[in-house]
């Protein structure tokens, strides 16, 4: 429990939602969220979806409206952090303020990786994952008319579904030999794969980009490792993250593979917690250390902490799950599939509804479901409550899955 100022590095999901949570419990004292962006604290899932093909509009993206933090009594201060004195409880902002804290909370998310290729810093070479990367993109879109995709995960294929609806040739590049190889089983990347050629976009796997081609300062075409040539006025990269661990790091914290936290999400410093896409945390359910980028993740998460600052001090023990939207296909996971070693399928694919029921040695680790939001929401249930169903129930769409739970 702490009754000094608690200080949130970071204002995306899991930033904003631990000062929510910390009010809704009754925390009286001083909260600051620092915002390194222009825009007020903003959801991301819509940037390579519905706000850039222009359904949305950019107040719909906003967490809560301005007079949230003044009636909640939330600080919001634009700047960004550039170190923490442990020793001293104080921030040092690049604006030159300093502040001090009681507790401060690690939010800092996760940047772009960006791709090593010549000609990569044309100006049509962009990414997306903020705001005004998403505004950029949504302000070219009817103005070009070959795009170049670098990656085939989630943004990469929702950013394709988007342009090949605004008319754009679409072609997408993999290295891995399916699309979405690292989150989905086969069968859901068979599926969507199918879906995105059915729609005229081009994914090319097993290669990858070796320069970026240039007429008079404008990208002209990819060239690939088998040697092609794949036309482009428009390149959009899509090859991941890498976590903010720096200024932790700086501070004398541990990090590897992100900002290393205990069961209650602790680093090695008492006053100093890290939550969401920028935390290595270590996790009973799945015994071991895992890093998550989900929105899901950072709200659990942010809740957990805001808990303990108040006085409920538990471990974090979330059930991760995970969405995408492509097209008029809408993907739903729940649990993780790291080592599943077979898979039931549930519906069909030809009907464009369907789910992949995973198991681990003979036990249910997770469903991932295409157009059926009620499977999904049975498999986050089950996961939830550490049960498993027999493969051949998951099968038999005769089977009321409700009947299970109850």
């Amino acid at each position: 429990m702490t009754d000094g100022p608690v200080i949130i590095v970071g204002a995306g999901h899991a930033g904003f939602h631990v000062a929510a949570y910390l009010r809704q419990f009754g925390f009286k004292g001083r909260i600051c969220l620092i915002n390194d962006e222009r825009h007020p604290p903003y959801q991301r899932p819509p940037l390579s979806k519905a706000y850039i093909n222009g359904s949305i509009s950019p107040d719909s993206l906003l967490f809560r409206p301005a007079s949230f933090y003044h009636e909640e009594n939330i600080d919001v201060i634009q700047s960004r952090v550039v170190a923490i004195d442990r020793q001293r409880l104080k921030l040092l902002l690049a604006s030159g303020n300093s502040l001090d804290y009681g507790h401060v909370v690690l939010a800092t998310g996760a940047r772009n990786r960006l791709v090593d290729l010549p000609n990569a810093n044309l100006p049509d070479v962009r990414y997306l994952r903020i705001l005004d990367e998403s505004e950029a993109l949504r302000s070219i879109l009817t103005s070009r008319k070959r795009v170049v995709i670098i990656g085939a995960g989630f943004i990469g294929l929702e950013f394709a579904s988007v342009a090949r609806v605004k008319g754009l040739e679409v072609d997408v590049i993999e290295l891995a030999p399916r699309v979405m190889a690292r989150a989905v089983t086969a069968e859901v990347s068979d599926y969507f794969q199918a879906r995105h050629r059915e729609a005229g976009i081009r994914i090319h796997l097993g290669v990858h980009a070796t320069s970026i081609e240039a007429d008079g300062g404008k990208v002209a075409s990819v060239s690939l490792s088998d040697g092609r040539h794949l036309k482009a006025d428009l390149v959009v990269v899509g090859i991941g993250v890498l976590p903010n661990i720096e200024l932790a790091a700086e501070a004398g914290l541990p990090v590897a593979s992100g900002v290393v936290v205990d069961e209650y999400l602790l680093t090695a410093d008492p006053n100093i917690s890290a939550i969401g896409d920028c935390a290595l945390f270590t996790s009973s359910r799945f015994g071991g250390s895992l890093r998550l980028e989900s929105v899901q993740n950072a709200m659990y998460q942010a809740r957990c902490v805001a808990a303990r600052l108040v006085g409920d001090k538990r471990p974090y023990d979330g059930q991760p799950w995970f969405w995408s939207d492509q097209g008029d296909s809408k993907l739903q996971i729940a649990g993780l599939t790291t080592g599943y070693d077979q898979v039931v399928l549930r519906g069909a694919s030809a009907r464009k509804a369907f789910s992949v029921f995973c198991y681990k040695a003979g036990k249910l680790v997770a469903v991932e479901s295409v157009n059926r939001a009620s499977d999904h929401i049975f498999g986050r249930r089950m996961l939830v409550m550490g049960r498993s169903l027999a493969p051949e129930r998951a099968a038999d769409e005769n089977f009321n899955l409700k009947s299970e739970l109850a």
